[in-house]
């Protein structure tokens, strides 16, 4: 029996060429499933599933990974994707159970309730970065995905805009961090608020930057916190700094970026 032909994907086919290849061997339906918040040390993990339709309809213009765009066409984009989407779904993962069940383990639990709650069964899955089991159709783990397939970018996008808005309200009760401007991510601004006034509770006091923090204003206060104590007990995992003046890197094989 002879194998069927092997499908090659070229990057310079544009953003859609990855489905549409895709949709040729017989997957009509393919979602994609992005997280926002990954590299943040406050605020939520916020993981998103789109699933676009198969036709020009579903070709958005300036579709691209959200962290290429800016605000005002993040939310122009977001504002097209819910409404030309088959289906879309946003899982809204708290800090507090990401030190509880940890940072990788709410990234695939949360792509994978995401997916599974689309109200249409996509044919095929695509996922930014990390494979996803136990979804009960074949899936793809793309490099770079939210770069270089239309759904996972869509998928980005609808992550970021809602994660930017929940930081924007979460501002209006602790505006001592600044949570609207840096998104509660590592910026020296946001390092120098948590030297200050020590985490809040939407910190994640398992990065190790929040647990010293906590730990620091523990020791000012001459006793152990609540907060203080549930740094200590956890182990803690490390955390990058942000730099918003840096230029996005060119797509690339071995390319790393921040979500």
């Amino acid at each position: 029996m002879l194998s069927p032909p092997r499908t090659v994907v070229r990057r310079e086919g544009g953003l859609y060429a990855l489905e549409r290849a895709l949709q040729r061997r017989g997957f009509a339906l393919v979602a994609g499933a992005d997280e926002a918040g990954r590299g943040a040390c406050a605020g939520p993990l916020v993981v998103a599933a789109v699933a676009l339709p198969a036709t020009r309809r579903g070709e958005i213009e300036g579709l691209a990974d959200s962290k290429l765009l800016t605000p005002a066409v993040r939310e122009r984009i977001y504002q097209e994707v819910i409404s030309v989407a088959c289906a879309y779904q946003v899982v809204i993962i708290p800090a507090t159970e990401v030190d509880a069940r940890g940072l990788h383990v709410c990234n695939l639990a949360g792509m994978r309730r995401a997916l599974a709650g689309l109200v249409v069964r996509p044919d095929y899955v695509l996922t930014d970065g990390f494979p996803v089991d136990g979804l009960g159709v074949p899936g793809l783990a793309v490099w770079k995905g939210d770069q270089v397939a239309a759904c996972v970018a869509a998928a980005s996008v609808v992550a970021k805009v809602t994660r930017d808005r929940i930081m924007d309200d979460m501002d209006g009760s602790f505006p001592e961090y600044g949570f609207a401007e840096h998104k509660g991510y590592c910026t020296a601004e946001h390092a120098a608020a948590l030297d200050q006034h020590g985490p809040c509770a939407e910190h994640r006091f398992s990065y190790v930057n929040v647990a010293a923090a906590a730990a620091a204003a523990a020791r000012r206060d001459g006793s152990a916190t609540r907060m203080g104590r549930r740094a200590l007990r956890r182990g803690t995992v490390g955390v990058a700094f942000y730099d918003p003046t840096r230029p996005a890197e060119p797509v690339g094989e071995n390319a790393d970026g921040r979500d």
